[in-house]
Parts: structure tokens; sequence; C-alpha cells
């Protein structure tokens, strides 16, 4: 640890698992395994190296250890009785058991097995940083789990979770001690995230042409052709990265075939210049008076893309 321009050490006198919680979080190194002797490892302190703190004394939710209680008359610690911390990085987090990837119960892997994630009285912030983590815009609902079906099984992992919610980084989030809770699996913690917008052509010789369909509760569904027209084409191919859109006959359109399942938009108006499909007007999601036979196809100028009539 660094104090006035100078590296020391810390005492172990009451040294535990709380004070190595603080320590990981500081560093951003997920969350603690171990308290292992600090000489341990090399190189070991030298003589002339100062001892800066003894009886350091943690709640273990602190995110820096110069919040935690500690006494700097430090006055029977030799190197020999350096503090030490191990850190194990938080592998993965996921939404599991939901419509779709951004709606679920929280799991994070720790050891190489998943496990669930105790509900706490700060779980909108919680939920926020779960949703930005994954790329799964903003939070719109946090819960217990309520029903057999959506509990985790296995352990739970964490709990007394403390988010702030501008953290990058589930791991980053003050909480208790990993893997030591008083909680059950019907506290289990349940995120709902809005859905990121995202659109493809299927059925075409490559990501440039084909069926237009569109992500909604993590379910791909298509585009009725009602006052569909190039405007719209220009913003699907300009979405995609496709260039710009061709004109292709009516037979080439029907090489694409009709979609099936959810028709999720029907009456999509654009002006050509959104950046996005999710910018234009439509009516809303699911309510449309089509059938697949009137499913929207594009065609766009991009590489590999240039059909013949």
């Amino acid at each position: 640890m660094e104090q006035e321009g100078l590296w020391g050490t810390i005492c172990d006198d009451g040294w535990d698992m709380k004070d190595v919680a603080v320590v990981c979080r500081e560093l951003g190194c997920g969350p603690a395994v171990k308290v292992p002797y600090g000489n341990l490892y090399e190189p070991t302190a030298t003589e002339d190296q100062k001892v800066l703190f003894q009886d350091v004394n943690c709640e273990g939710t602190e995110d820096a250890l110069f919040q935690c209680d500690k006494s700097e008359d430090v006055f029977n610690c030799p190197h020999q009785e350096d503090a030490g911390a191990s850190c194990e990085t938080l592998e993965s987090l996921r939404l599991a058991d939901g419509p779709g990837r951004c709606k679920g119960r929280v799991e994070v892997k720790l050891h190489d097995q998943w496990g669930t994630v105790c509900m706490s009285e700060r779980g909108l912030p919680a939920a926020k940083v779960v949703c930005q983590q994954l790329g799964c815009g903003r939070a719109i609902l946090t819960k217990r789990c309520c029903s057999k079906t959506t509990q985790g099984q296995g352990p739970i992992w964490l709990s007394q979770l403390s988010c702030a919610g501008q953290e990058k980084n589930l791991a980053d989030c003050p909480s208790g001690i990993w893997g030591e809770n008083n909680c059950t699996h019907d506290e289990d913690m349940w995120v709902e995230c809005e859905d990121p917008f995202e659109l493809r052509l299927v059925g075409g010789d490559n990501h440039c042409s084909g069926r237009l369909e569109v992500l909604h509760n993590g379910e791909w569904g298509s585009v009725c052709d009602d006052d569909w027209g190039e405007k719209q084409d220009q913003v699907v191919c300009k979405e995609l990265g496709c260039g710009k859109p061709l004109s292709p006959s009516t037979k080439v359109r029907r090489r694409f075939g009709p979609g099936v399942g959810r028709i999720w938009l029907d009456d999509v108006h654009c002006s050509g210049k959104e950046q996005s499909l999710e910018q234009c007007r439509h009516r809303f999601w699911g309510y449309h008076n089509c059938n697949h036979k009137e499913d929207v196809s594009v065609v766009c100028s991009g590489e590999c893309c240039r059909w013949s009539s």
C-alpha cells in the first residue's frame, strides 16, 4: 500500500476475509478467496520498508482500505506478519431462465460454477449495473424470483449487494463475503432490462439481403410491408452497414420466403435520415393487420449483393 509516496505493508493482526474483500474490490480483482500470509509472496518486504497499519478492521463493504478502522501506531509487527490477499476474477455474468438474454435470474460464475445473487434493498442500482455490463440497455424491473420455476439451484454466491448504479462491473459493488450468506433461493435476484434494438436480414446469400426481422422481448419477428418503401430500405441498409438499397424484382424478393412466428412491426414510416429503424414511427409492437405473405424483404448494395432480375 502507498502512503505519502512510499510503499509499505499491512500487519496481519486481526486481518480477515472482510479486509481482503475490500482490497480485492479496490483493485478491481473480483471476490476475496482467502487470507494468505504476505511473506509467502516474492519478493518479500525489506527490513527498511515501513509497516503502515496494524489492527485493520473493515466491515467488508468499504470501497477502499483507507476507509476502514485501523491503527497507525505499529509497535509489535515485523515483516514476518505482513498481511496478504488472494482474489479471484469474476469470470461471467448472465441472466438465466428468462425470455431472452436481457431478462432473467442474475447469476455469476465463480470457481467455474454458476451461482445466484441474493436480492438486496438496493436492487435497482444493482440492476442498472447488470444491464449495463451485459449491454442490455436500461434496467426496467428488479424483484425476487417469485416461483419455483424461476429460482436457481446450487450456490448463492453474492448477498448484501450495495451498488451505486455507476459501476462498470457487478464485482465492483460493495457486498458481503462471497459465498457467505443466510439467503434462500426464493430470494434470488431477477432483473429485466430494456432489450437492445436489433435487426437482421435472413434467407439471402449474405447478411445484406433477405427477409427483414427485428428482435423484441427476446424473440425475432418479421415486419409488415404496409407503407414500406425506399426510405425505409435506406435506413435498414445504413444500420446494417450494407451500403445503399437496390430495387430487386418481385421474383427476387420472393426467394426469401415468408417468415414464421411473430409479426412485430407494421406501418413503419421513416424519413430516410434516421440512423436506426428504431427511430422511425410505427404501430405499437405486435399490433398489425398483416400475414406473413406481406413480410418485408430488403436487398442492399453491400459486397456480394449484386442481383439481377
